[in-house]
């Protein structure tokens, strides 16, 4: 459920190189829509089937393209297209869990588990020590994989997967560990506080309130209902689609689906401060550790322009996304691929969005 891995997770975050503060802001050379048409072309002829692009900057949006919607044809991959977000819907989770510290009806301080030194605020930031279920199940091309295409799991097996494996680390947040175990854990304390799902709270307190009409918590739903491209994994053969699959095994760290204009306004919202007050706000950009530039739910680096960018990725395997914006919003900038799997895309697509943010 987080990108640059060819598994649900990877434990590794956007960036480890912020130790000091941003340099002053150098923009770079002008680059108008055509050169962010040619940029969003090398994403692909990286090793990508499509992609789509979102970039605002200032008073100026671009949309774009490129690609297949669909392996071997040329059908053009919708603008307005849907897919998989992958752990870009931890960000939403961890919004719903800070809103309830905000309440009072939750404290960042609150330990999990009886007998150890867990704490909401640890699961939140990766720092928890709690062993990933990810490895624990079959990846693709393994037949494995494909037998449990259409199972339905509950957040109690998956993290039942992981209950009697050790810590990965005795002493919680000494140490950045990415798990999705802790957002099921997170997924389940929402439901716990509110007697509701995770996924009515989202709805009820972030994509209904901002209006993101394109974006959806699947549950058990195979489908991409809306425009979209198809999305692929290896298969002992070649590609093998996976545009249709039952998410449930991903949950709540990483089932989401959305658009790139709706992950813009969201992102722009919470940066804003109209999702959460400053304090909490300023406890998800601060970095659970030395070694990681990864708060609560949210993740950072700085451009070559010396600007810090702010958001999440999310791999959902068949679907790869990145948004990230400056502190200010003002500039914004969202990449969708669906990979070939030929290469790893993460220093393209990281290319891409540097150019996009620093382009005067």
């Amino acid at each position: 459920m987080r990108r640059g891995s060819r598994a649900f997770a990877a434990a590794v975050t956007v960036s480890a190189l912020i130790a000091a503060p941003a340099p002053a802001f150098a923009a770079g050379p002008p680059m108008g829509h055509a050169g962010l048409q040619n940029r969003l072309d090398r994403v692909v002829a990286a090793g990508a089937v499509g992609a789509i692009a979102e970039v605002r900057r200032k008073h100026d949006l671009w949309r774009g393209a490129s690609g297949a919607a669909e392996y071997g044809t040329t059908r053009p991959v919708p603008i307005d297209s849907r897919f998989r977000i992958g752990s870009v819907t931890k960000t939403f989770v961890a919004v719903v869990v800070l809103q309830l510290v905000a309440e009072g009806r939750l404290r960042l301080d609150d330990t999990v588990f009886p007998g150890r030194a867990v704490t909401v605020r640890h699961l939140l930031g990766h720092t928890s020590g709690v062993p990933d279920y990810r490895p624990t199940l079959p990846m693709p091309p393994s037949p494995g994989f494909f037998a449990n295409r259409w199972r339905t799991w509950t957040p109690d097996e998956l993290i039942g997967r992981v209950a009697t494996l050790p810590p990965v680390f005795e002493e919680p947040g000494s140490k950045f560990d990415y798990s999705n175990t802790n957002y099921l854990l997170l997924g389940k304390i929402i439901e716990n506080v509110t007697g509701h799902p995770y996924a009515k709270e989202i709805e009820r307190r972030v994509t209904g309130p901002l209006r993101l009409r394109g974006t959806s918590l699947p549950g058990t739903s195979p489908r991409l209902r809306g425009p979209h491209p198809h999305g692929y994994v290896p298969g002992e053969t070649g590609l093998v689609d996976l545009t249709e699959m039952n998410p449930s095994v991903m949950g709540a760290g990483g089932e989401m689906i959305s658009t790139t204009a709706d992950l813009q306004r969201f992102l722009a919202r919470l940066l804003g401060g109209h999702l959460l007050p400053d304090r909490l706000l300023a406890k998800m950009k601060t970095p659970g550790t030395a070694t990681r530039d990864y708060g609560l739910g949210l993740s950072w680096w700085t451009t070559s322009c010396g600007l810090r960018v702010y958001g999440n990725d999310g791999d959902a395997l068949a679907y790869q996304t990145w948004t990230f914006a400056t502190e200010d919003a003002s500039r914004l900038v969202t990449v969708a691929v669906t990979p070939d799997f030929t290469a790893d895309l993460d220093d393209a697509v990281e290319a891409f969005v540097d150019a996009a943010i620093c382009a005067d």
